[in-house]
């Protein structure tokens, strides 16, 4: 895992355009996303009434839904040999439902305009992966990852600071900014149907049937599935930013400035990913990953030992280069040590089993602080990246 194994066959220093323009496809769908749900659940309850209860339904059945539909979208995407289709819908459901928070009278009409939403990423999200590894020259696909990595989390900064702009503009009026939410949506929509090409002629998985065999689950070759075990482990030690937003709290910072941390964060991850991707192209994927899981024990160590809210803002900055380092890298080698005809199929897996990682992850995080104190959450992160940091060097022996 020192170097991409079809470095040396790559003649192209360019990314085709067909990757820059899902790299803005996903940004302006980020933007469109983000500034609305930033602002949900406090338009949940203080607009619609709800309860708390209801805003954690909202939200979970959402995200489990994504991660679910992401798992069947990416095997559709090998069975049939096509990409672009399936990324279409989801994009185009996605961008469907924002009027629906717009319009929603009540609690449940965003019930289901979140879950549609949530659909639409899962439907889109392992077959855009994998017309990604498709479009990428082969010496590249560091880059290429890096790249829609980098722009994806522009948008996931842009939105919420719209939307904070837009709500200050238009004296609090959430409908208002949910329906300019739609512009960038279906931007996104239209530069995806007519910018981006599909990735060329896919061997069709017939074998494959769903739910998924253990047949076809060992055909993704155990290289696939020791990435898996490192990207698993590694994101039981990234628990959810909100411990961020938490730590930070605890040293004074101000609920209105609170999204600065996520600001910080996302800055630095958008700033780092696309070197980082470009980096491992040349020098391997395994240094820059390996980089990136020392600074997310450099991060859980200025966390769990911050004295200051400055501190911790250079911690949270740390957090924010280590996903810039990792990330599009863990995309990378899950399309490199998975077969072209099942690369849906094991990016769809991949997003299953990581969602549900973090799932845990924090709920680990969250006893760590309620028992021993926040400095413990933060100790534990650094030490199961450590152990992370290991099982990479174990893949990369076998690799090699």
């Amino acid at each position: 895992m020192s170097a991409s194994p079809e470095a040396g066959k790559n003649t192209r220093t360019r990314l085709p355009g067909s990757i820059w323009a899902l790299g803005f496809v996903s940004m302006f769908m980020d933007v469109s996303s983000e500034m609305i749900h930033a602002l949900l659940p406090v338009f949940l309850v203080s607009v619609l009434g709800a309860s708390t209860v209801m805003v954690g339904i909202v939200e979970g059945l959402g995200e489990a839904t994504a991660s679910v539909t992401k798992l069947f979208s990416g095997w559709l995407s090998d069975r049939f040999g096509k990409r672009k289709f399936l990324t279409v819908l989801g994009y185009s459901l996605g961008a469907l439902s924002k009027p629906l928070f717009a319009v929603a009278p009540s609690a449940p009409w965003v019930l289901f305009a979140r879950f549609s939403d949530r659909v639409g990423k899962g439907i889109r999200g392992a077959p855009r992966d994998a017309l990604v590894s498709d479009l990428a020259p082969a010496g590249l696909r560091g880059a290429a990852f890096g790249l829609r990595q980098s722009l994806d989390t522009v948008g996931a900064f842009v939105g919420p600071l719209l939307a904070i702009g837009l709500m200050a503009l238009f004296a609090n009026d959430f409908r208002l900014v949910f329906w300019i939410a739609v512009v960038p949506g279906l931007a996104a929509v239209a530069i995806l149907i007519f910018g981006v090409r599909e990735g060329g002629n896919i061997p069709r998985q017939q074998a494959a049937r769903f739910p998924l065999r253990r047949r076809e689950l060992q055909r993704l070759g155990s290289l696939y599935w020791g990435v898996v075990a490192v990207g698993g482990v590694l994101t039981l030690a990234r628990f959810s930013e909100a411990f961020l937003v938490l730590r930070a709290a605890d040293f004074g910072l101000t609920p209105a400035l609170v999204p600065l941390v996520l600001v910080v964060m996302n800055l630095v991850y958008a700033g780092s990913a696309y070197p980082a991707g470009v980096l491992s192209d040349r020098l391997g994927r395994q240094r820059i990953l390996a980089g990136g899981f020392v600074v997310l024990i450099a991060a859980d160590v200025v966390l769990a030992t911050a004295t200051n809210l400055w501190v911790v803002m250079g911690g949270v900055a740390l957090w924010g280069l280590h996903m810039g380092m990792t990330q599009g890298l863990l995309a990378a080698l899950v399309a490199e040590t998975s077969p072209a005809n099942a690369r849906g199929t094991a990016f769809g897996l991949f997003h299953l089993i990581t969602g549900a990682v973090l799932l845990l992850a924090s709920v680990i995080a969250g006893m760590l602080w309620d028992l021993l104190g926040a400095s413990a959450t933060f100790w534990g992160g650094a030490i199961f990246t450590g152990i992370g940091l290991i099982g990479l060097g174990i893949v990369a022996y076998r690799k090699r």
